[in-house]
């Protein structure tokens, strides 16, 4: 992999081939190992690290502010912020708490990012999502867009209407390999959540300009 890495970035970046297209020439880039590798040689930092770090710097004050807003944002922050105790939950569950509540905060529309499915659903449903994460639940298991869903049985990462990478253990975990896999293959954010991850990229992890577009809600 290290030896073709030349090649495959100059491909990646001058034709923007398909994912699907990568894949199914070089699968084994979709793995946890090589998708932190691969990240690692573009921007020459430890993603996992660097990402986690991040969570838990940034996790706290921002659980603060979804306690502190108002009006209709207050809402739909309500609905999800209830669901944790951030004084007594593990720190997966208020990590996942801080990652469904940004979106919201910054104006995004993450309906069609984070979706949910029963473990006996086929993978065919997903068509319309260009990049997005898929939680999947057993079946006596309550079905809402705002739940975290903190008793999960896996997670999957959907990219172009397809899924990737599955059998991952969190919604944070599945979150970072889906960014280094948007960063590492060239990938267009999706402009329903384009605030959060140019917040993610830009203010958390510090990668390319530090500042926000000015058409940003933060």
């Amino acid at each position: 992999m290290d030896q073709t890495f030349p090649l495959r970035r100059r491909e990646i970046v001058e034709t923007e081939p398909l994912v699907k297209t990568l894949k199914e020439r070089w699968p084994a880039l979709f793995s946890e190992r090589q998708v932190y590798a691969k990240f690692n040689r573009i921007a020459t930092t430890n993603l996992e690290n660097d990402f986690f770090d991040a969570l838990d710097c940034f996790t706290p004050r921002f659980v603060h502010i979804f306690k502190s807003k108002k009006g209709s944002v207050e809402e739909k922050l309500a609905e999800i912020v209830q669901q944790v105790d951030s004084g007594k939950s593990d720190v997966t569950a208020v990590h996942s708490l801080f990652l469904r509540g940004l979106p919201i905060l910054l104006g995004d529309d993450p309906s069609n990012f984070y979706n949910t499915a029963f473990d006996s659903n086929d993978n065919e449903g997903w068509a319309q999502v260009t990049v997005g994460l898929l939680t999947v639940i057993s079946e006596d298991a309550p079905v809402f867009s705002s739940h975290l869903h903190l008793n999960l049985l896996s997670t999957a990462i959907i990219l172009e209407g397809g899924i990737v990478m599955d059998n991952l253990t969190s919604l944070p975990q599945a979150f970072c390999l889906l960014f280094g896999l948007s960063y590492a293959h060239h990938l267009e954010y999706p402009r329903a959540m384009r605030n959060t991850l140019n917040f993610i990229q830009r203010v958390m992890l510090r990668l390319g300009e530090n500042k926000l577009p000015q058409d940003s809600k933060l």
